[in-house]
């Protein structure tokens, strides 16, 4: 963590977009794009927002006296119930918001609304959380830990929730997140599509089955690994086969229409795979290194076009600077 003494009436915060799931990692694997979801806070009298950039209006902006409105938004609300929950003082807070991040489109943009809140509290209510607490916080509230490692770590993160009665912890006890953080190496370009409609997680979720063959898991268990060692060595020629999943995206696709016209395109002029991101109903583009990233795009968009479909199409990359660069400790 950096060093410079932190300002203990001011954060700025900077929490990546994530995709999550990654094909066959079903809840257990996302990674951090390139853009971000920015705040700069101050301790005020009375509480305030004000949001510029995609999605404000959800963002929030409102004028000072918003105390009885906490509840309403999603930040304030995880700010205040932390801080409660730890028995310290509720400091009102100006918070300005610029949002490139998608809402609702499985780009992780609760998980990041989570996590700045958490980040919130444990900097202006001085707790002494470590990086697994505030990870398990967000998991907690989000019911999987994969989107939450992601955007606190950078990069390519592989989570999973420890229950608080594991390894003879009280039952009582915060739940921890285990998290492994992956550099992959070598270039990783991505393109996103980001339909017009958003989706919900729960909606999202209850087109899954309650149980799957061995054949199912044990494929998805093989792909898994397999996207693993693409990233470690670099080898994104894996991801034709790594990217295949019979977990959730065959029963989801036909709530997210981008993804079978877009998997359609593997292997085509320089298209990897493609993959939901997160629950959906967006799709990343695993782009080959090697490959012009304005081509490809242009030919996504006419593919989309000859099947009447829309989304807009956004340039990105793995990002390494996940928001615990953002806070700063003594």
């Amino acid at each position: 963590m950096p060093s410079r003494t932190p300002s203990p009436n001011r954060l700025r915060l900077a929490l990546p977009a994530t995709s999550a799931n990654l094909g066959p990692a079903f809840d257990a694997a996302a990674l951090a794009m390139d853009f971000y979801i920015k705040l700069d806070v101050r301790v005020a009298e009375k509480f305030s927002i004000t949001a510029t950039g995609r999605d404000r209006e959800i963002c929030g902006n409102f004028a000072n006296g918003i105390d009885n409105r906490i509840q309403d938004h999603l930040i304030l609300n995880t700010y205040r119930e932390v801080l409660q929950a730890a028995g310290r003082k509720l400091k009102p807070l100006s918070l300005r918001i610029d949002n490139d991040i998608p809402i609702g489109k499985g780009c992780g943009s609760s998980a990041a609304a989570r996590l700045a809140g958490i980040a919130l509290a444990v900097h202006f209510g001085r707790l002494p959380w470590t990086d697994a607490q505030i990870i398990g916080e967000a998991s907690r509230r989000e019911h999987h830990p994969d989107n939450a490692s992601a955007c606190w770590m950078g990069g390519l993160t592989i989570a999973r929730m420890s229950a608080p009665n594991e390894f003879g912890l009280n039952e009582k006890a915060a739940a921890e997140a285990q998290v492994a953080c992956v550099r992959p190496k070598g270039k990783w370009p991505l393109l996103l599509a980001v339909p017009e409609d958003s989706l919900s997680t729960k909606e999202a979720r209850l087109v899954l089955p309650a149980q799957y063959s061995r054949a199912d898991a044990v494929t998805n268990v093989q792909n898994s690994m397999l996207l693993l060692a693409a990233f470690t060595q670099g080898r994104p020629e894996l991801l034709a086969s790594a990217l295949e999943d019979r977990i959730h995206q065959p029963y989801r696709a036909a709530l997210c229409p981008l993804l079978p016209c877009l998997q359609e395109l593997k292997g085509k002029d320089g298209i990897l795979g493609a993959a939901l991101s997160g629950a959906g109903p967006s799709v990343l583009i695993f782009v080959d290194p090697r490959a012009s990233l304005r081509k490809v795009r242009r030919l996504v968009a006419a593919h989309l076009s000859r099947h009447r479909l829309i989304a807009e199409l956004i340039p990105t990359s793995i990002t390494l600077r996940g928001a615990r660069s953002s806070l700063v400790r003594s």
